[in-house]
């Protein structure tokens, strides 16, 4: 099966080499090097804030 080779165990000793597979593991990932970070947003758990961001997005802007 294809998947069985992500268990597989392997020693990196060349710098270069590292670096081109952390590259790669980047590339992969499908994110540039200089792209900006993931914008995380915070969880609304209070009743009349999540009542007012429904609000917003339902009134015509």
């Amino acid at each position: 099966m294809a998947t069985s080779t992500i268990f597989a165990n392997f020693d990196i000793t060349e710098p270069k080499a590292a670096e081109r597979f952390v590259a790669a593991l980047e590339e992969s990932e499908g994110r540039e090097k200089n792209a900006p970070p993931i914008t995380i947003y915070p969880v609304m758990d209070d009743l009349d804030e999540i009542r007012r961001f429904v609000a917003r997005r339902k009134s015509p802007q």
